[in-house]
């Protein structure tokens, strides 16, 4: 690295001190010190440091009286507090007071290392967040696009290469995601930016309808139509259309919509005269367009028109990593919206949150928030305010040992019992892959590949 990150370490101990130094240094890091809470603080307010880690017992100020200084001074400075005194209560009382981490002593070097290297990542992932919010403009609310997983900073990235040019994109992604919110942001960060941006979920209208609401219609075109109406691409014209669950589309109208899309006009219901439009088209969908064409069920010439540029919102799953800020976020959000005073999550309740599946992806997340802000009676959400989590993961831990059971039953080759227990829970789940995904305790991903290698249909 150019420039060194720099750590603030401080302790009252002077031969601990000087062993950290030594350490850290050797890993890589400019290290800088203090003997006191208070000398912290000074140093804080008179210099920047990239992290600070701290001892909670201490002569003038405590570790935590100065915790909440620092925090107060410069929220975003990761802070990790380390004591010789274990105990739940100020394992707590750190963590509320903004405390990035917490180590006993006597510290463990590997995992203090370890501790400090996640700091430092998660605390650049959020600076290159904050730069790519930026570079997509400020004409959408890119804030309601949550996370610093690596997988969403791609995804952002592509989002700013994508936006400014007049491509049809293609938003896949499980239902949940969010691809309506990446949608947005595409549209308001283009040059068709001051044109209307109009939605249009093709799965909420019936056959009959959808052509009426994409195309329009002449008066008197049915039954019912007692005067003209503009459908969606002429109310889009100059800006851009979201086509939302493409995939539920009848063969019919995707005839109909791939002629829209290569001439770039069509005709109302009911009527003769051409119409054109400049529109931008981006399509969203939950299902997996290639088997819907191996299936006869999509059209591979409109696939292509609509695919010039696919992006994949990752399931919640896949980034649980950006479970804490999202948390925090709809916290926040939802506390407001309902005049609560909750400051946050329990260590407990916010390691459950992390390693739940969430099948319903960011939708889920958030529901479960709000309903945990409205029935909580506490300052902070713990296990029993998401009594749902409690159950799944408890039929989580009985569906994982039903491999130990068959290998009972004799020498059963592994590849057979796993085929089995995964094939049984997929059965008791209803076909619902994402369901037994969770059941199973593995990503949606990881179950289509292991039904592909036994040869089952996925």
């Amino acid at each position: 690295m150019t420039e060194k990150s720099t750590i603030l370490v401080v302790d009252d101990d002077h031969a601990h001190r000087t062993m950290l130094n030594t350490l850290i240094s050797g890993w890589g890091y400019a290290v800088s010190e203090a003997d006191d809470g208070s000398s912290a603080v000074e140093k804080v307010k008179e210099t920047t440091f990239d992290l600070v880690l701290m001892d909670v017992r201490m002569v003038k100020i405590s570790g935590l009286e100065a915790l909440e200084t620092i925090k107060a001074h410069n929220p975003a400075i990761p802070v990790i507090i380390m004591t010789a005194y274990s105990s739940v209560e100020t394992a707590v009382e750190a963590l509320k007071q903004g405390a990035h981490d917490y180590l006993t002593k006597p510290l463990d070097f590997d995992k203090l290392r370890l501790t400090i290297d996640r700091a430092m990542e998660h605390t650049r992932l959020k600076e290159e967040n904050r730069l790519l919010r930026e570079t997509l403009g400020h004409q959408f609310d890119t804030q309601n696009i949550i996370g610093n997983s690596p997988k969403m900073i791609k995804l952002l990235e592509t989002v700013a290469q994508v936006a400014p040019s007049e491509a049809t994109v293609l938003i896949s992604g499980e239902s949940g995601t969010g691809k309506e919110l990446i949608a947005g942001a595409i549209h308001f960060n283009s040059l068709r930016k001051k044109g209307p941006f109009v939605k249009i979920n093709c799965a909420a209208i019936t056959e009959t309808l959808l052509e009426s609401e994409l195309f329009g219609h002449e008066k008197g075109a049915f039954t019912g139509a007692d005067r003209r109406k503009e459908g969606r691409f002429s109310q889009a014209h100059g800006g851009t259309l979201l086509l939302d669950e493409v995939g539920e589309m009848s063969l019919m109208m995707q005839v109909k919509l791939l002629r829209a899309l290569q001439e770039r006009e069509f005709n109302r219901v009911g009527g003769e005269s051409t119409i054109q439009v400049d529109v931008r088209v981006i399509a969203a969908t939950n299902k997996n367009l290639k088997d819907q064409i191996n299936e006869g069920a999509f059209r591979e010439d409109l696939y292509y028109r609509l695919n010039v540029v696919e992006l994949e919102v990752p399931p919640l799953s896949d980034r649980k990593e950006d479970i804490p800020l999202l948390t925090q976020h709809f916290l926040e959000l939802f506390a407001a919206k309902n005049r609560k005073e909750i400051k946050g999550f329990t260590p407990r309740a916010m390691d459950n949150l992390i390693r739940y599946d969430w099948p319903g992806n960011v939708r889920e997340l958030m529901n479960a928030v709000e309903r945990g802000v409205v029935l909580s009676r506490s300052s902070y959400l713990d296990v029993p305010d998401f009594p749902f989590m409690k159950d799944s993961m408890l039929q989580n831990d009985q569906d994982s040992t039903t491999p130990a059971k068959l290998s009972m039953q004799g020498d059963v080759p592994l590849e057979k019992i796993e085929k089995t227990a995964i094939l049984k829970t997929l059965e008791a789940a209803n076909g619902n892959k994402s369901e037994a995904a969770r059941r199973l305790g593995i990503t949606r991903k990881t179950l289509h590949k292991k039904l592909k290698a036994y040869g089952v249909m996925s």
